[in-house]
């Protein structure tokens, strides 16, 4: 059975994006599950090399090769003038350069000319400039698939958690909870590990106020009135799933190693504890969509983009979970 192809985004090219697609080019753990294809701009990465001593690319593609390809390559899309980079800073035109990158990698991933889409970070300013609207990469890929149920899941060796809210601002999260949504999130969390570990999984939810409410006293009774009915409805369907759990102590060591994935109800309450403990190997899923896309957990660490200091390493997790998915 030949190795999928996986489309990479190289991300906004101001940020750490290209010396980590290079790094994934030559990677051999990488070579062993897909062949990864580095969707941004030949002369960005090898401009890139030189600044940070990494090995330039030396296959680069056209989307006539696409059919074709069998090794680590480059599909340069010209998105973005070199001579008018300047590493480390937002601007309209790395915005622009993001995108393209990733309009084409979906457009190949829907027309199956690749298996699977990851992404390198991209920045949300430098899109907004770009005039793009969406939050993020999450929300353009699901406008891009017409598609309406999905969610993100952040998902590491030690710790998975998905997200019934994301890219909101806190005072928005209880007014967007509903047991409907909740259950959405669950039934495609169940269904994503069930996927890649071959079994059941046991889940469990997140409550959304200190102490999971305190039976009323905090809140306004968001988990007995929204998130219990969603984990009742899912133990009905046959899942194994516990809570509303305090958020305070779910991610504690006894109750990880006997949960397969949490489910939590706003951003930063899933995401603290997973980059806490494994920033360098999580990745990000987008589950719900009719294609694959996994991408890194971390954003363009402009501080230090193209000086050589950026580890691929929660890139390349994300490369060999899309051809997990895959398969």
């Amino acid at each position: 059975m030949s190795h999928p192809k996986i489309a990479v985004t190289m991300g906004d090219p101001a940020g750490v994006g290209p010396e980590i697609c290079l790094e994934l080019l030559g990677n051999e753990r990488v070579s062993e599950h897909c062949i990864p294809i580095i969707f941004g701009d030949a002369e960005v990465l090898s401009r890139c090399a030189e600044k940070t001593g990494k090995q330039k690319p030396s296959d680069v593609i056209t989307w006539a090769d696409l059919s074709t390809v069998d090794a680590p390559s480059v599909l340069s899309l010209e998105g973005i003038d070199v001579d008018q980079l300047t590493p480390g800073e937002i601007s309209e035109a790395t915005g622009h350069a993001t995108y393209r990158y990733l309009d084409s990698a979906i457009t190949a991933c829907r027309r199956s000319e690749v298996d699977a889409v990851t992404t390198a970070p991209a920045n949300k300013t430098a899109l907004r400039q770009a005039g793009i609207t969406q939050p993020g990469q999450t929300e353009i890929f699901a406008e891009h698939t017409e598609t309406k149920n999905f969610c993100m899941m952040l998902t590491s060796d030690v710790l998975t958690c998905s997200f019934a809210t994301v890219h909101v601002g806190y005072h928005e999260v209880a007014g967007m909870l509903t047991s409907e949504r909740i259950l959405e999130v669950i039934e495609l969390t169940r269904r994503s590990i069930k996927h890649l570990r071959g079994r059941e999984p046991q889940l469990a939810v997140c409550g959304l106020n200190p102490h999971a409410g305190e039976g009323g006293l905090f809140g306004n009774r968001e988990e007995e009135l929204i998130i219990t009915p969603a984990i009742e409805r899912a133990r009905s369907l046959g899942m194994q799933i516990e809570g509303p759990l305090p958020p305070d102590t779910a991610f504690l060591p006894d109750r990880r190693a006997v949960t397969d994935a949490f489910i939590c109800m706003y951003h930063d309450q899933g995401h603290i504890p997973v980059k806490a403990l494994a920033f360098d190997r999580g990745v990000n899923c987008t589950l719900g969509l009719p294609i694959i896309r996994t991408s890194v957990d971390h954003g363009t660490a402009l501080d230090i983009a193209w000086q050589g200091k950026a580890g691929a390493e929660s890139l390349i997790e994300a490369v060999i979970l899309a051809s997990r998915m895959k398969s």
